[in-house]
């Protein structure tokens, strides 16, 4: 009986520790990786949705496809490029917007956490009739 109990506190114990990183692996909050290597986005909570903002660029420049011609000159790094994602029906994916910094426009997106380390991007145009994505890698 005793050893029952041992075996049982210490089996509760080891799920206790392993907890945080189960929880982790099934949330897209974290840094991520674009497969060219070129920018780190960092995922994150804002208000009751995910967002994320360039935290790295292999080589740093400004928003100059942006439609709005007072923000050409900003920096890149720190613009939100994943906007305002909320849960589909679909587990673990967000619908929201994708701002594609290359031309300047935004799309309806999609993100979904297709393992513990992958995060699929699309942008769609036409209703979510034509999709384009990648998939990011967590970083380290």
């Amino acid at each position: 009986m005793l050893k029952s109990l041992l075996t049982t506190a210490l089996l509760a114990a080891g799920l206790a520790a392993a907890s945080p990183t189960l929880s982790h692996a099934a949330d897209a909050k974290g840094d991520w990786v674009r497969p060219n290597g070129a920018s780190k986005i960092r995922i994150s909570s804002c208000g009751n949705a995910l967002c994320g903002n360039l935290i790295w660029l292999r080589e740093p420049r400004n928003d100059t496809q942006n439609p709005d011609a007072s923000k050409r000159d900003r920096p890149l790094l720190g613009v939100r490029i994943v906007q305002s994602m909320k849960p589909t029906s679909k587990d673990k994916q967000w619908k929201g917007k994708v701002y594609n910094a290359e031309d300047g426009k935004t799309y309806t997106g999609f993100i979904e956490l297709t393992s513990a380390n992958k995060l699929k991007l699309e942008g769609c145009v036409m209703g979510g009739l034509i999709c384009k994505g990648e998939t990011w890698s967590r970083a380290n």
